[in-house]
């Protein structure tokens, strides 16, 4: 496979000091000023956020993604306020300094730069990134590749500290418009502009993407690869085998739904089932 950029170390074990890793997702319920919010104090949001975090953490989980995810629908990143980075940044740093752990920023849709402000602000780490090179139609609609203006800011911000996850073939949309490349190509766009980690995904939130899909992306980089959608106690191994990470938020929830709170014998059960893989 022919380098695509420069070589550099590994952004799993800088983060987690492990080759491999269990990343959790923090779904804030919905914030003020989107269709969701009922008018709670802010201080639900934050104690729900704290609740998921420690059951995530307590059942060995390494680390956290923390999403707007209560949000829907998601906003174009132009739409996205200044209050949605002020309240994450909030519960970001009392997650981190609760829990001391590796934190990631995810906010939707695809907004690259107020996802480095609350890092910045909230002491993460990483940040996730869906679309960050190419474009695609979203449920959102049209959606740009973000890393241009991001590693701009980023740089403006002296925070060359935060890497960046970014999304392969990313779900929640048609990728159409470039649907004459391949998903190595695609994934080596991601690389090319950047990126320290790669994301595959299935269709929609909770969906898996398919072995054959990871093997193809894997193919196409030598950046550390996780699979951030549809894993569960039953393929868990299997993926982990073929990559550096899951992020995993659904299956951990009470039902298996995304919306409700993470179940500790969920976690208990799920990590017991990826520990075998963990230690390869």
């Amino acid at each position: 496979m022919a380098s695509i950029s420069a070589e550099k170390p590994s952004a799993i074990q800088d983060i987690f000091s492990r080759s491999k890793a269990v990343i959790g997702v923090v779904h804030c319920l919905a914030f003020p000023g989107t269709p969701q919010y009922q008018g709670q104090p802010f201080s639900k949001i934050i104690d729900r956020a704290l609740y998921d975090a420690k059951h995530y953490i307590s059942g060995g989980v390494h680390g956290l993604i923390i999403e707007n995810h209560g949000d829907i629908p998601f906003a174009k990143p132009e739409d996205i306020g200044p209050e949605t980075a002020a309240l994450m940044s909030v519960i970001t740093d009392r997650i981190k300094n609760e829990f001391g752990v590796p934190l990631g920023i995810n906010v939707l849709a695809n907004a690259a730069l107020p996802a480095l402000a609350t890092a910045l602000a909230g002491g993460a780490d990483f940040i996730r990134v869906n679309q960050w090179a190419n474009a695609y139609i979203a449920n959102e609609g049209f959606i740009e590749g973000a890393a241009a203006k991001a590693l701009r800011y980023r740089s403006m911000l002296r925070a060359e500290h935060i890497r960046v996850f970014a999304d392969s073939h990313v779900k929640h949309g048609s990728h159409a418009i470039v649907a004459d490349r391949s998903i190595q190509e695609l994934t080596r766009d991601v690389d090319f502009f950047q990126a320290d980690a790669v994301i595959a995904t299935g269709q929609r939130t909770g969906d898996s993407a398919t072995l054959e899909e990871i093997d193809e992306i894997r193919s196409a980089t030598a950046l550390p690869l996780l699979v951030g959608s549809g894993v569960t106690p039953d393929n868990v191994q299997q993926i982990l085998q073929r990559t550096q990470g899951v992020i995993v938020a659904s299956t951990l929830k009470v039902g298996g739904v995304w919306w409700n709170e993470v179940e500790p014998e969920r976690v208990t059960h799920f990590m017991a089932a990826a520990r075998a893989a963990l230690e390869e």
